[in-house]
C-alpha cells in the first residue's frame, strides 16, 4: 500500500489553487480590456434592411435619446427634487442608466465612442472592441468568447427597476418585444 506524503499533497493543492486564481485573473483582465466603441461602429454592419437594420431600430428608440432626456424639463425637475449636486447630464446616479459604460475609466473607451448616443448597442451587448470585427461576428460562439453579451432580463432590470425615479411596471417580455431588432430569416 503506497502512502502519499501530506506535504506533497498540500503543495499540489496549493499549486492547483494558484493556477486557478491566475487563470481567473487573466479572464478578468481580458474582460477589462474590452473597450466601448460606440453605436456608429456597429452601424457599419447593422444598418442595411437586408440584415434587419438594427441600427435604425435603435435610432428610433428611447434608448438612443437617453442622454438627451437628461437635459429635458422633467429630468431637471427630478434633479431639483432629489437635490442632485450636479445637472442630470453630469450626475453619476443618472448617467449609470442613461449612458453606455457610465462610470468606467477613460481607458475603457475608444475615440469613436460618444456618450451623447445614450444607451447604445454596447449597453446590452457589452463593450465591442474585441467582437466588432465581421469575421468574429459571423461566429457567435467566438464573439461571445471575446466579449459579446447576449442580453437577458437581468441586463434590462439593471436600469429598469424601482431605483429609477420614473419607474413604471416593467414586463420583460413586453418591453423586449418593443426593442426587438432581429436579423431577418434567411431565404433559401
Amino acid at each position: 500500500m503506497s502512502r502519499r506524503n501530506p506535504l506533497v499533497c498540500a503543495l499540489a493543492v496549493a499549486a492547483a489553487v494558484m493556477l486557478l486564481l491566475a487563470v481567473g485573473a487573466q479572464a478578468q483582465e481580458k474582460a477589462a480590456s474590452h473597450k466601448f466603441v460606440g453605436a456608429d461602429a456597429c452601424k457599419m454592419c447593422h444598418q442595411s434592411e437586408a440584415k434587419g437594420n438594427q441600427y435604425g431600430s435603435w435610432l428610433k428608440s428611447q434608448h438612443a435619446k437617453a442622454f438627451e432626456t437628461l437635459a429635458g424639463e422633467k429630468a431637471l425637475a427630478i434633479g431639483k427634487e432629489k437635490k442632485l449636486a450636479k445637472a442630470p447630464q453630469e450626475e453619476a446616479a443618472c448617467l449609470k442608466c442613461h449612458v453606455t459604460g457610465a462610470g468606467k475609466a477613460a481607458e475603457a473607451f475608444m475615440p469613436t465612442f460618444k456618450k451623447e448616443q445614450g444607451v447604445g448597442c454596447e449597453s446590452c451587448h457589452g463593450a465591442g472592441s474585441d467582437y466588432k470585427v465581421m469575421a468574429t461576428m459571423k461566429d457567435k460562439a467566438k464573439a461571445i468568447e471575446v466579449g459579446l453579451v447576449v442580453p437577458d432580463e437581468k441586463t434590462c432590470t439593471g436600469c429598469h427597476n424601482q431605483e429609477s425615479p420614473t419607474f413604471k411596471a416593467f414586463v420583460y417580455k413586453d418591453m423586449v418585444a418593443k426593442i426587438a431588432h432581429p436579423y431577418p430569416a434567411k431565404k433559401g
